[in-house]
């Protein structure tokens, strides 16, 4: 049964895509006919020769993960164009780098192997693409004998791969481009203006939670503690 597989016949035996629970409210909230017509035209389980054009013309995306408990990550990846591969039209493949040593997704994929992905288009398209599946996690070795993944050929520049996350697709569907905000790219030495908040890891102050209110009080003042 993969994530998405209707259970307790709350689709009226028309197996249709979709969680239990949205089944349930499309009922309560009388918006099953609507949901039909998005899922027939727009779900579909397999990536479609323009969804594929899309994903390798993408240079970042969302990644959801959860364990096995369902505690939910999100997080960012990004790259040069095509850094996500498609590998044919039900498999997708993206390169993890060396990061802060958490393994945060990686973890949930040892526990739960559903995935999702949220590509979008902010530059030109101004529109989404979810992409759910289940994910295994494969090394740089047998990426690179198994499917041709080589660490030079477009993932990062001066970064080698040190392992491949590999998702087999159970489903795709357009993200409509309502609320999507246009954006311009930008040379990361062209920022202007000042930093927000302190530049290095700190930037959210969680380092400093665990200081005393006295240390904090001078440095906020700017005066060296002693």
């Amino acid at each position: 049964m993969d994530q998405h597989t209707p259970r307790g016949g709350l689709d009226g035996g028309e197996h249709l895509p979709g969680s239990r629970g949205e089944h349930v409210l499309q009922l309560l909230f009388a918006t099953r006919d609507k949901a039909k017509r998005f899922y027939e035209g727009q779900v579909t389980d397999r990536l479609t020769p323009q969804m594929r054009e899309f994903v390798a013309r993408q240079e970042m995306v969302f990644v959801g993960t959860a364990d096995a408990s369902g505690n939910c990550d999100t997080t960012f990846r990004a790259g040069p164009p095509g850094f996500v591969r498609v590998l044919d039209d039900t498999t997708l493949a993206y390169p993890e780098f060396r990061g802060n040593g958490v393994l945060a997704s990686l973890g949930n994929i040892m526990e739960n192997p559903h995935l999702s992905l949220l590509f979008v288009d902010f530059f030109e398209d101004l529109v989404g693409l979810h992409v759910n599946g289940a994910a295994t996690i494969v090394t740089a070795y047998d990426a690179a004998r198994r499917h041709g993944l080589a660490d030079e050929d477009m993932t990062a520049p001066g970064r080698r791969a040190e392992r491949w996350v590999r998702i087999e697709v159970e489903e795709a569907y357009i993200h409509c481009s309502k609320h999507i905000p246009l954006l311009t790219r930008q040379e990361r030495g062209g920022r202007r203006g000042p930093r927000r908040g302190p530049s290095g890891e700190d930037h959210f102050g969680v380092g400093r939670l665990g200081e005393r209110p006295a240390e904090r009080e001078r440095e906020e003042a700017g005066n060296p503690a002693g």
